[in-house]
């Protein structure tokens, strides 16, 4: 029996299941085996609480269209909670409590009885409070209990056909701000915007716009960064001050998960 098959029936017993479904590969593999096993008995729960991109929303919404499967969006704003916006390394954790309890409403009316998301046993190395906070909702972790890497949720989601196979990894927009300086719709605003300005212009897939008190400092892979020659980033700059970017700069270490993640003086 494979991986894969493994992964399908893990969802053997249950009866009805919502699927937090973020817009990555590591959701949609789940709801790919959480609709195969259970047809209309599993729904897949995207949440829009302005500090997912467009573009990962759209990305949601292209998945269950592959998939076949139920869609709800549910629409909430992170900002008018304050333990949020202070932005200290908590964030996460506040984030995905907040999540856990607008699934368990949703689990509620619809009568599912298990809510599951994308983790893989690679996040678990990682620092992520926001983990213990979906723990804490009782939200059930699949690719984890069937032992799934990044790899091969990767490798799997390309053999059932599903177009986010390659897709960069993403997080929230807040993630592109330092803690310790708090995170505004303005910020938001600006981040995504840079985002889309560089990938527009540059063609690059895996681009993070941080934006260090005004100054958007721009990670993307090493192999990458020759794109960005001074005519390129003389370009980019004219759009992003627009927007109220003081300054731009080209990170020369290329880009890494969570490398901002210490309290700004």
């Amino acid at each position: 029996m494979s991986k894969l098959e493994n992964l399908i029936n893990w969802f053997n017993d249950k009866n009805k299941v919502i699927v937090a479904l973020s817009g990555g590969v590591d959701s949609a593999l789940v709801a790919y085996a959480a609709h195969k096993k259970l047809g209309d008995s599993a729904i897949a729960v995207t949440a829009d609480y302005k500090t997912l991109s467009n573009e990962e929303l759209d990305s949601a919404k292209q998945i269950c269209s592959e998939i076949g499967i139920s869609h709800i969006l549910i629409d909430y704003d992170e900002l008018e909670n304050p333990e949020f916006i202070r932005n200290d390394s908590n964030r996460c954790f506040y984030c995905r409590l907040e999540l856990g309890s607008h699934l368990l409403d949703v689990a509620r009316n619809y009568g599912a009885n298990v809510i599951v998301d994308g983790t893989n046993i690679d996040d678990l190395g990682d620092y992520r409070p926001g983990l213990e906070a979906l723990k804490k909702n009782g939200i059930r972790n699949p690719l984890v209990e069937t032992e799934f890497s990044k790899k091969e949720i990767r490798d799997f989601a390309k053999s059932v056909g599903l177009s986010v196979f390659d897709k960069p990894s993403n997080s929230c927009l807040a993630s592109r701000i330092p803690w310790g300086q708090q995170i505004t719709a303005e910020r938001l605003a600006r981040i995504e915007y840079g985002e889309n300005v560089v990938k527009q212009m540059t063609k690059v897939r895996q681009v993070r716009v941080r934006d260090i008190g005004g100054l958007a400092k721009i990670e993307v892979e090493k192999n990458d960064i020759p794109i960005f020659n001074p005519d390129m980033i003389n370009q980019i700059f004219d759009k992003l001050r627009l927007v109220g970017f003081s300054s731009i700069e080209i990170d020369k270490d290329g880009y890494k998960p969570g490398k901002i993640n210490v309290i700004a003086d």
